[in-house]
């Protein structure tokens, strides 16, 4: 072939383009020798093309379209022809055109590949994918799938998406160092050993937190960066040793402010992306109504089920498992002090649910250190009973406890016939919230109840509690983290009564997701004081980890605050996909580990010795 560069890509050719002479670059998805024809399927990263080797192609030609198998790396030189009526694949963005080709170019052959690249279905039409450490061992053929090349390329148009809407609102993309101070951010940071400095250490970043302030300190109002950031800490789904986030700072700002060019981002993303529009507005829950109603300070809010207060069923029965969770269920109690004893009542689903499906339920609910989960169906009434009487009946699970009492919990639950009513109780408010909170979830998912003209709903979770008692170790800590402001109204008992103080803190929530976190922060060097004091830091600690922050805000620090949200997890949810592993080019597995390149692994003992380390083996 004289010259074998790509003229168009294999998804360009329309019917439009009959009749023109073309050369295509791309890997063999399929090829099929029908006896004196053979079709290849040509793929790209734009789309695929049907290639025909018919009668009038050389023997040449015919002798190389033979030998094709594949992932062959190839050129095709040929003219557009419509395809016959009755061959047009409606399915293919090509599928009115083929390539007659004239001329067949194999760059590279390629092995018998490990698994196959085009798409496994089962009969009820899930994909099958090999294991999961053999596609990332293989990624560079795993990334040639058609998902993953569409995960890849909507990361890059999000990240391109919000650039472009941060620069037109005039935000500064600076980028702050790799290398820096090991400092307490919650996780284990990743070391990176010092050879001109013996036996110190840089850390890689969890964030870059205390550099973004450092920036509002230095004047630059507003800052963005997509950040890469580093934790030390174990694998899941939505999680990486290293991952990316939209890191943002503005100062002379306020909360509005902040929430209000998040969701102008979002908005601009999503519809700039996925031509999808979300509301101007999104929705704003305190954290203490997301725990009582949803049971999580990431409520999925794509289906209307909310948990209840169901303290008055104590009250009318001697069931002893409800009294712990009735006995201080007062909301003027401190959130640490309260009880709880929570009901769901799940529509029209009581036939549809066998013991053996509540037990999964309540195996859920013991996931999250519920003491059990109690039941019982709304039946229909027996005939025989006397004029008058409730025409609703208790069946199954704790039904003897309030036989006779049907009317009464029927009204306050809202409860109807065929209905499940579903009750956590626990002496302590947060975990009855969260276990209930965790089952709501599973049913979410086991009866589809997402609206679906309700894909992408996100939600503010505002007024987060600034401490957190700390039962282990008998001690005060925050929430987030040290250099969020608390809520203005608070200052004054920050000390005398900080598990009432509130932060001037929120989290950004996608379909039961954490998608962002952010605050508005300390500016003010005596009251970031106030709050090391009251968490335990020491004077002394706080200066060695701390200290070139806090010195910084002694020369004016403006007023400040900012948001992060997660890129990797955003992608995700934006594809519908349960792991961020789909969405990042080369991620590692649960054990932060790549099968692909072997890291981590060892190195050689000069470079360790250059490094001043030695290694040994630690006995179990």
């Amino acid at each position: 072939m004289e010259n074998s560069k790509r003229t168009v890509t294999c998804g360009d050719l329309r019917k439009a383009d009959v009749g023109k002479k073309v050369v295509l670059n791309g890997w063999v998805s399929r090829a099929r020798d029908l006896g004196g024809l053979t079709f290849i399927m040509l793929r790209d990263r734009y789309g695929i093309t049907q290639v025909m080797v018919g009668d009038s192609a050389s023997d040449d030609v015919k002798k190389i379209a033979s030998s094709l198998k594949s992932e062959y790396c190839i050129a095709v030189e040929g003219v557009v022809a419509a395809r016959a009526d009755k061959d047009i694949n409606p399915d293919m963005a090509t599928g009115e055109i083929e390539v007659e080709a004239t001329d067949i170019e194999i760059f590279t052959t390629s092995q018998e590949l490990p698994f196959s690249i085009e798409e496994v279905r089962q009969k009820d039409g899930t994909i099958v994918l090999p294991n999961e450490d053999l596609r990332l061992k293989y990624r560079y053929l795993d990334l040639r799938r058609e998902p993953m090349q569409k995960n890849i390329i909507l990361r890059s148009q999000v990240t391109f998406a919000t650039r472009e809407y941060l620069t037109s609102k005039g935000v500064l993309e600076i980028e702050t160092p790799t290398f820096i101070k090991s400092t307490p951010e919650g996780a284990r940071d990743y070391l990176v050993p010092s050879r001109v400095h013996p036996g110190k250490f840089y850390s890689l970043p969890q964030s870059p937190q205390l550099y973004k302030q450092l920036l509002m300190v230095s004047g630059f109002d507003k800052y963005f960066q997509i950040a890469r950031c580093y934790r030390d800490e174990d694998a899941r789904g939505d999680r990486q040793p290293e991952f990316t986030q939209i890191d943002m700072e503005m100062s002379f700002t306020n909360r509005e402010e902040v929430l209000s060019t998040t969701e102008g981002m979002m908005q601009h993303i999503f519809k700039k992306t996925l031509n999808y529009d979300l509301p101007a507005k999104f929705d704003r829950i305190t954290w203490e109504d997301a725990f009582d109603l949803y049971g999580s300070d990431k409520p999925d809010l794509r289906f209307d089920m909310k948990m209840q207060d169901a303290a008055f069923m104590a009250d009318i029965s001697d069931f002893a498992a409800f009294k712990a969770g009735a006995a201080k269920a007062d909301k003027a109690l401190p959130r640490h002090e309260r009880s709880g004893l929570k009901a769901l009542v799940v529509k029209n689903v009581a036939d549809k649910y066998s013991r053996k499906m509540i037990e999964a339920l309540e195996a859920v609910a013991k996931t999250y250190k519920a003491k059990g989960l109690a039941w019982m169906k709304v039946t229909e009434g027996h005939p025989e009973l006397a004029e008058g009487s409730c025409k609703l009946a208790f069946e199954g699970g704790i039904s003897k406890f309030y036989a006779g009492k049907e009317a009464e919990v029927c009204a306050k639950l809202g409860a109807e016939k065929n209905d499940l009513l579903l009750f956590v109780s626990d002496e302590k408010w947060q975990l009855a919230c969260t276990a209930l909170g965790a089952v709501r979830k599973q049913l979410g998912k086991d009866l589809n109840l997402y609206n679906p003209e309700d894909e992408f709903h996100f939600a503010w979770i505002i007024d987060f509690p600034y401490f957190a008692w700390n039962e282990e170790e008998n001690h005060w800590e925050t929430e987030h983290h040290m250099f969020t402001l608390p809520q203005k109204k608070y200052w004054d008992t920050l000390e005398s009564d900080p598990g009432e103080v509130k932060g001037d803190l929120y989290d950004l929530v996608l379909n039961g997701y954490e998608l962002a976190s952010g605050s508005m922060r300390i500016n003010d060097p005596a009251l970031q004081q106030k709050i090391f004091k009251i968490v335990g830091y020491s004077n002394e600690r706080a200066e060695k980890a701390f200290g070139f922050l806090v010195q910084a805000f002694k020369f004016g620090a403006p007023p400040h605050g900012g948001i992060a949200p997660g890129l990797d997890r955003l992608i995700m949810l934006m594809r519908h996909e349960e792991s961020i592993h789909e969405v990042i080019a080369f991620p590692k597995n649960n054990l932060a580990a790549s099968p692909m390149d072997e890291c981590p692994a060892p190195v050689d003992e000069q470079q360790l010795k250059d490094l001043h380390i030695t290694c040994y083996d630690v006995e179990e």
